[in-house]
């Protein structure tokens, strides 16, 4: 993949040595980087900015000089930059009519499946209405045990978890090299790496700048996630303007080339998933999965099992016959007492609304 054009979905990461200089957004920087944000999606792709910048923007407006803050002092100058930091990415997109959303994680909503859910229907929602979500680790409320601690993984869990075709990484180097280009003059760029081996972990550095956490090992870390989970990823130099832009006029960047595509990727994932529970679907429901349907409280005759909310369910006919596997979007006693029940009628027997399918067709293995 040498260019942007043909992707579909796609994951910005910046750090926040691009995005923040001497405690100073770089203003004229985002403003093309927005440039290029619109310009891909006037071509249809969706597009995810996953960015770091908080606390060095906080930090600076607290007056914070300390090279290394206590966990209290970071957490606080983020409490202040998120807000600066979700003002700055409005206001470079809105001139181009482009809505944002900032959306804060930790590492512990994609280790949980059922916050996992949560967190790819929300993002799920917000590109199908066109929104360009901001992405950010929360760091207001993270600590070590639920850090990500950098976002170059962030970012790789993000192109996973929405199911995207390519994650790029705005970095300090344009592509990864047989060692470090800044100390190495010898060091080599690669253009395109189809497998991360023993040998290429070895060359990986630690390289990094003082605002910014990520080297070149979490890279590597970022592409082993990406490439699994069917997306290709680019290394490429970000502080030039137009970065996105910059790919597709042929600049420098080391594509990782991904082992599936998205779809089958996640898929894989759930098929492999050991059952807590069974639904026991009617012939109607059969017929409306084998035509590529979610699965319906409507068309389920029976629920066995003790399971939560995001656990891997196995689909079964009244003959007995397992028909697949999938994530349920309500606990066992939520769907025993929704089954055989149309959609509209699940917020008067829960008392709340709920989603309409018991499993998405895109949770779901047949």
């Amino acid at each position: 993949m040498a260019t942007l054009k043909s992707a579909k979905r796609i994951v910005v990461k910046i750090g926040s040595a691009l995005l923040v200089e001497d405690g100073k957004l770089r203003s004229k920087w985002l403003k093309t980087l927005a440039e290029d944000v619109a310009a891909l999606r006037a071509g249809g792709a969706d597009v995810v900015l996953v960015s770091s910048g908080s606390i060095a923007l906080g930090r600076a407006a607290l007056n914070l000089t300390d090279a290394t803050l206590p966990l209290e002092q970071s957490q606080a100058a983020a409490a202040v930059g998120q807000i600066r930091l979700a003002r700055a990415y409005e206001e470079a997109l809105e001139p181009h009519k482009i809505t944002t959303a900032q959306v804060l994680v930790t590492l512990e909503d994609s280790a949980d499946r059922r916050r996992y859910l949560n967190s790819r229907a929300t993002l799920e929602q917000l590109l199908s209405m066109g929104v360009v979500p901001i992405v950010n680790e929360n760091d207001t409320v993270a600590t070590d045990e639920i850090r990500y601690g950098d976002n170059d993984r962030l970012g790789a869990q993000i192109a996973v978890t929405i199911g995207a075709d390519v994650l790029v990484l705005l970095s300090d180097v344009d592509g990864f090299y047989t060692g470090n280009p800044k100390t190495d003059a010898s060091a080599e760029r690669y253009d395109v790496i189809d497998e991360i081996t023993p040998e290429i972990e070895a060359m990986a550095g630690d390289a990094g700048t003082g605002l910014s956490k990520g080297g070149m090992k979490t890279k590597i870390l970022a592409a082993k996630t990406a490439m699994a989970g069917g997306a290709a990823m680019a290394i490429t130099l970000g502080a030039p303007d137009n970065p996105l832009k910059r790919i597709d006029n042929g600049a420098a960047v080391t594509w990782f080339t991904p082992e599936t595509d998205p779809q089958a990727a996640r898929k894989r994932w759930i098929g492999a998933m050991k059952p807590k529970g069974e639904l026991y679907i009617d012939d109607g429901a059969v017929g409306a999965l084998k035509r590529g349907k979610s699965l319906l409280p409507a068309g389920v005759a029976r629920v066995s099992g003790a399971f939560g909310r995001g656990d891997p369910v196995a689909i079964i006919g009244l003959s007995g016959e397992r028909l697949g596997i999938g994530l349920a979007r309500y606990t066992a006693t939520e769907a025993g007492a929704i089954k055989g029940q149309r959609s509209d009628k699940i917020e008067p027997i829960l008392g709340y609304p709920g989603r309409a399918a018991l499993v998405h067709r895109d949770d779901m293995v047949v």
